[in-house]
Protein backbone atom coordinates (compact mmCIF):
# COMPACT_ATOMS: atom_id res chain seq x y z
CA UNK A 1 0.00 0.00 0.00
CA UNK A 2 1.53 3.61 -0.79
CA UNK A 3 1.79 6.06 2.04
CA UNK A 4 0.95 9.19 1.73
CA UNK A 5 0.96 10.29 4.80
CA UNK A 6 2.29 9.59 8.49
CA UNK A 7 1.19 9.84 11.78
CA UNK A 8 1.32 13.56 13.65
CA UNK A 9 3.16 12.64 16.32
CA UNK A 10 6.23 11.73 13.64
CA UNK A 11 8.90 14.34 12.52
CA UNK A 12 9.68 15.44 9.52
CA UNK A 13 11.72 13.39 7.18
CA UNK A 14 15.16 15.02 7.81
CA UNK A 15 16.82 16.50 4.64
CA UNK A 16 19.95 14.04 4.88
CA UNK A 17 20.85 11.28 7.21
CA UNK A 18 24.52 10.23 8.82
CA UNK A 19 26.23 6.77 7.97
CA UNK A 20 26.16 4.55 10.29
CA UNK A 21 29.17 4.33 12.73
CA UNK A 22 32.33 2.54 11.51
CA UNK A 23 30.97 1.86 8.50
CA UNK A 24 33.83 4.49 6.83
CA UNK A 25 35.74 1.53 7.46
CA UNK A 26 33.82 -0.65 5.03
CA UNK A 27 34.55 -1.16 1.11
CA UNK A 28 31.90 0.63 -0.51
CA UNK A 29 31.13 -1.99 -3.86
CA UNK A 30 28.65 0.32 -5.39
CA UNK A 31 27.96 4.19 -4.40
CA UNK A 32 24.56 5.76 -5.38
CA UNK A 33 24.93 9.76 -5.26
CA UNK A 34 22.48 12.34 -5.50
CA UNK A 35 20.26 10.10 -7.44
CA UNK A 36 16.94 11.45 -8.67
CA UNK A 37 14.41 9.80 -10.75
CA UNK A 38 11.15 11.04 -12.61
CA UNK A 39 8.88 9.16 -15.12
CA UNK A 40 7.28 12.25 -17.02
CA UNK A 41 6.30 14.59 -14.42
CA UNK A 42 6.21 12.31 -11.48
CA UNK A 43 9.14 12.31 -9.58
CA UNK A 44 9.67 8.78 -7.46
CA UNK A 45 12.45 9.51 -5.33
CA UNK A 46 14.69 12.68 -5.03
CA UNK A 47 18.37 12.89 -4.36
CA UNK A 48 19.30 9.79 -2.90
CA UNK A 49 22.89 8.44 -1.78
CA UNK A 50 23.44 5.14 -0.63
CA UNK A 51 26.21 2.92 0.32
CA UNK A 52 26.24 -0.73 -0.82
CA UNK A 53 28.86 -2.33 0.86
CA UNK A 54 31.01 -5.20 -0.27
CA UNK A 55 30.57 -8.68 0.57
CA UNK A 56 27.46 -7.70 2.54
CA UNK A 57 23.21 -8.02 2.95
CA UNK A 58 22.31 -4.60 2.14
CA UNK A 59 19.09 -4.52 2.41
CA UNK A 60 16.08 -1.74 1.97
CA UNK A 61 12.95 -1.54 2.94
CA UNK A 62 9.71 0.55 3.19
CA UNK A 63 6.13 0.66 2.09
CA UNK A 64 5.28 0.64 -1.53
CA UNK A 65 5.35 3.36 -3.83
CA UNK A 66 8.26 4.68 -2.46
CA UNK A 67 10.85 3.61 -5.32
CA UNK A 68 12.52 0.63 -3.75
CA UNK A 69 12.10 -1.52 -6.87
CA UNK A 70 12.69 1.57 -8.88
CA UNK A 71 15.82 2.13 -7.22
CA UNK A 72 16.99 -1.53 -8.44
CA UNK A 73 16.13 -0.97 -12.08
CA UNK A 74 17.96 2.54 -12.15
CA UNK A 75 21.56 0.29 -11.46
CA UNK A 76 20.72 -2.02 -13.99
CA UNK A 77 19.68 0.60 -16.48
CA UNK A 78 16.28 -1.37 -16.63
CA UNK A 79 14.60 2.04 -15.74
CA UNK A 80 15.87 3.39 -19.20
CA UNK A 81 13.03 4.05 -21.50
CA UNK A 82 11.71 7.44 -23.20
CA UNK A 83 9.60 9.17 -20.63
CA UNK A 84 12.43 8.37 -17.47
CA UNK A 85 15.20 10.66 -16.96
CA UNK A 86 17.86 10.20 -14.32
CA UNK A 87 20.35 12.52 -12.39
CA UNK A 88 23.01 12.03 -10.37
CA UNK A 89 25.61 9.09 -10.60
CA UNK A 90 25.90 4.81 -9.91
CA UNK A 91 29.88 4.56 -9.42
CA UNK A 92 30.74 0.46 -9.57
CA UNK A 93 34.72 0.31 -10.19
CA UNK A 94 34.91 3.83 -10.63
CA UNK A 95 32.60 3.97 -13.33
CA UNK A 96 29.61 6.29 -13.76
CA UNK A 97 27.20 3.64 -14.80
CA UNK A 98 24.78 6.34 -16.20
CA UNK A 99 27.37 7.28 -18.07
CA UNK A 100 26.12 7.00 -21.93
CA UNK A 101 28.39 5.34 -23.07
CA UNK A 102 28.12 2.48 -20.47
CA UNK A 103 27.82 -1.18 -22.18
CA UNK A 104 24.84 -2.50 -20.33
CA UNK A 105 25.63 -6.01 -21.56
CA UNK A 106 28.39 -6.07 -19.70
CA UNK A 107 27.12 -3.88 -16.69
CA UNK A 108 24.34 -6.29 -17.05
CA UNK A 109 26.82 -9.36 -16.44
CA UNK A 110 28.29 -7.69 -13.48
CA UNK A 111 25.25 -6.96 -11.64
CA UNK A 112 23.22 -9.69 -11.68
CA UNK A 113 19.36 -9.57 -11.34
CA UNK A 114 16.56 -11.92 -9.19
CA UNK A 115 13.28 -10.63 -9.49
CA UNK A 116 10.12 -11.23 -7.30
CA UNK A 117 8.41 -13.70 -9.40
CA UNK A 118 11.07 -16.62 -10.48
CA UNK A 119 11.57 -16.01 -14.38
CA UNK A 120 12.84 -19.15 -16.02
CA UNK A 121 12.76 -19.14 -19.73
CA UNK A 122 10.01 -22.08 -21.24
CA UNK A 123 12.87 -24.26 -22.52
CA UNK A 124 15.40 -27.05 -21.02
CA UNK A 125 17.51 -26.09 -17.98
CA UNK A 126 20.55 -26.55 -19.96
CA UNK A 127 19.38 -24.08 -22.63
CA UNK A 128 18.48 -21.76 -19.52
CA UNK A 129 22.16 -21.54 -18.73
CA UNK A 130 23.25 -21.70 -22.54
CA UNK A 131 21.41 -19.08 -23.26
CA UNK A 132 22.34 -16.01 -21.72
CA UNK A 133 25.97 -17.44 -21.33
CA UNK A 134 26.28 -17.54 -25.07
CA UNK A 135 24.96 -13.89 -24.94
CA UNK A 136 27.81 -13.01 -23.25
CA UNK A 137 30.43 -14.20 -25.26
CA UNK A 138 31.15 -17.97 -23.74
CA UNK A 139 31.08 -20.49 -26.81
CA UNK A 140 32.52 -23.38 -25.62
CA UNK A 141 30.05 -26.30 -24.76
CA UNK A 142 32.10 -27.39 -22.33
CA UNK A 143 32.55 -23.94 -20.50
CA UNK A 144 28.27 -23.89 -20.93
CA UNK A 145 28.37 -27.37 -18.92
CA UNK A 146 30.78 -26.10 -16.32
CA UNK A 147 29.59 -23.09 -15.68
CA UNK A 148 25.82 -24.12 -15.19
CA UNK A 149 27.02 -27.30 -13.19
CA UNK A 150 29.14 -25.05 -10.86
CA UNK A 151 26.59 -22.79 -10.51
CA UNK A 152 23.68 -25.60 -9.73
CA UNK A 153 25.63 -26.94 -7.29
CA UNK A 154 26.36 -23.53 -5.71
CA UNK A 155 22.76 -22.79 -4.90
CA UNK A 156 22.15 -26.77 -4.33
CA UNK A 157 20.10 -27.82 -6.96
CA UNK A 158 22.48 -30.15 -8.62
CA UNK A 159 22.04 -33.05 -6.92
CA UNK A 160 17.75 -32.78 -7.18
CA UNK A 161 17.93 -32.01 -11.28
CA UNK A 162 20.84 -33.41 -12.23
CA UNK A 163 18.98 -35.90 -14.12
CA UNK A 164 16.49 -33.93 -15.59
CA UNK A 165 18.60 -31.22 -17.30
CA UNK A 166 17.05 -31.34 -20.54
CA UNK A 167 13.81 -30.87 -19.08
CA UNK A 168 11.48 -27.40 -19.39
CA UNK A 169 12.66 -25.33 -16.22
CA UNK A 170 9.18 -23.82 -15.51
CA UNK A 171 8.50 -27.27 -14.35
CA UNK A 172 10.71 -27.56 -11.81
CA UNK A 173 8.80 -26.43 -8.29
CA UNK A 174 8.49 -22.65 -6.96
CA UNK A 175 11.44 -22.77 -5.02
CA UNK A 176 13.94 -24.69 -7.61
CA UNK A 177 12.97 -22.53 -10.33
CA UNK A 178 13.60 -19.25 -8.32
CA UNK A 179 17.48 -21.57 -6.50
CA UNK A 180 17.66 -22.01 -10.76
CA UNK A 181 17.45 -18.17 -11.59
CA UNK A 182 19.93 -17.28 -9.34
CA UNK A 183 22.11 -19.80 -10.81
CA UNK A 184 21.87 -18.51 -13.88
CA UNK A 185 23.28 -15.70 -12.42
CA UNK A 186 26.10 -16.61 -10.90
CA UNK A 187 26.73 -18.60 -14.32
CA UNK A 188 27.82 -15.19 -15.57
CA UNK A 189 30.29 -14.34 -12.82
CA UNK A 190 28.74 -11.39 -11.38
CA UNK A 191 29.99 -9.25 -8.79
CA UNK A 192 26.89 -8.27 -7.23
CA UNK A 193 23.59 -9.59 -7.10
CA UNK A 194 20.19 -7.30 -7.02
CA UNK A 195 17.48 -8.64 -5.30
CA UNK A 196 13.62 -7.71 -5.61
CA UNK A 197 11.53 -9.17 -3.44
CA UNK A 198 13.07 -12.94 -3.85
CA UNK A 199 10.94 -15.14 -1.40
CA UNK A 200 7.66 -13.13 -2.17
CA UNK A 201 6.09 -16.29 -3.91
CA UNK A 202 7.43 -18.90 -2.13
CA UNK A 203 6.27 -21.30 0.91
CA UNK A 204 7.94 -20.87 4.34
CA UNK A 205 10.12 -23.87 3.52
CA UNK A 206 11.46 -22.69 0.35
CA UNK A 207 11.97 -19.24 1.50
CA UNK A 208 13.87 -20.57 4.30
CA UNK A 209 16.20 -22.49 1.80
CA UNK A 210 16.54 -19.10 -0.33
CA UNK A 211 17.75 -17.81 2.68
CA UNK A 212 20.10 -20.04 3.86
CA UNK A 213 21.38 -19.43 0.12
CA UNK A 214 21.40 -15.86 0.04
CA UNK A 215 23.49 -15.69 3.46
CA UNK A 216 26.62 -17.60 1.70
CA UNK A 217 26.64 -15.98 -1.59
CA UNK A 218 27.84 -12.68 0.40
CA UNK A 219 31.12 -14.59 0.88
CA UNK A 220 31.94 -14.02 -2.75
CA UNK A 221 29.25 -11.11 -3.45
CA UNK A 222 27.55 -7.99 -2.72
CA UNK A 223 24.13 -8.42 -2.13
CA UNK A 224 21.63 -5.67 -2.36
CA UNK A 225 17.87 -7.07 -1.66
CA UNK A 226 14.39 -5.20 -1.68
CA UNK A 227 12.29 -6.75 0.78
CA UNK A 228 8.62 -6.32 1.90
CA UNK A 229 9.27 -8.83 5.12
CA UNK A 230 10.80 -6.73 8.00
CA UNK A 231 11.45 -10.50 9.46
CA UNK A 232 13.19 -11.55 6.70
CA UNK A 233 16.04 -8.47 6.93
CA UNK A 234 16.02 -8.95 10.57
CA UNK A 235 17.18 -12.51 10.50
CA UNK A 236 19.51 -11.91 7.27
CA UNK A 237 20.88 -8.18 6.45
CA UNK A 238 23.87 -6.72 8.02
CA UNK A 239 22.66 -3.30 6.69
CA UNK A 240 19.42 -1.83 6.49
CA UNK A 241 18.32 1.25 4.13
CA UNK A 242 14.42 2.78 5.00
CA UNK A 243 12.59 4.45 2.77
CA UNK A 244 9.36 7.05 3.28
CA UNK A 245 6.65 7.96 1.04
CA UNK A 246 6.88 11.36 1.56
CA UNK A 247 5.51 14.77 -0.44
CA UNK A 248 4.37 13.13 -2.93
CA UNK A 249 7.93 10.85 -3.55
CA UNK A 250 10.46 9.02 -2.09
CA UNK A 251 12.78 9.74 0.49
CA UNK A 252 15.56 7.87 2.12
CA UNK A 253 15.16 8.20 6.23
CA UNK A 254 17.96 6.54 7.55
CA UNK A 255 20.05 3.51 6.90
CA UNK A 256 22.29 1.44 9.36
CA UNK A 257 23.82 -1.63 11.18
CA UNK A 258 20.41 -4.22 10.61
CA UNK A 259 20.40 -4.56 14.86
CA UNK A 260 20.16 -0.61 15.03
CA UNK A 261 17.51 -0.35 12.62
CA UNK A 262 15.48 -2.71 14.54
CA UNK A 263 16.26 -1.78 18.07
CA UNK A 264 17.36 1.55 18.19
CA UNK A 265 16.58 3.80 15.48
CA UNK A 266 17.10 7.16 15.53
CA UNK A 267 14.12 8.54 13.35
CA UNK A 268 10.87 7.95 14.71
CA UNK A 269 9.27 7.43 11.48
CA UNK A 270 11.23 4.55 11.22
CA UNK A 271 10.42 3.01 14.65
CA UNK A 272 6.65 3.07 13.78
CA UNK A 273 7.60 1.54 10.60
CA UNK A 274 9.56 -1.28 11.96
CA UNK A 275 7.38 -1.93 14.66
CA UNK A 276 4.47 -1.77 12.47
CA UNK A 277 2.87 1.32 13.65
CA UNK A 278 2.12 2.54 10.02
CA UNK A 279 0.21 1.46 7.38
Amino acid sequence: MKVTSKPAHLKSVPDDYHAAPGTHQLPTHISIENLSLKIDTQIIFDKLSLPIYENRINTLIGPSGCGKSSLLNCITRLSDYNNSSLEGKIILDNNDLLHKKTDLIKLRRKVGMIFQKPVPFPMSIRKNFALPLKEHGVRNTYDIEQKMENALRAVGLWKEISNRIDTRADKLSGGQQQRLCIARVLALEPKAILMDEPCSSLDPMATAIVEELIVGLKEKYTIFLVTHNLAQAKRIADFVAFMWYHDGHGRLIEHNHADVIFEKPSNPITAAYVQGLTE
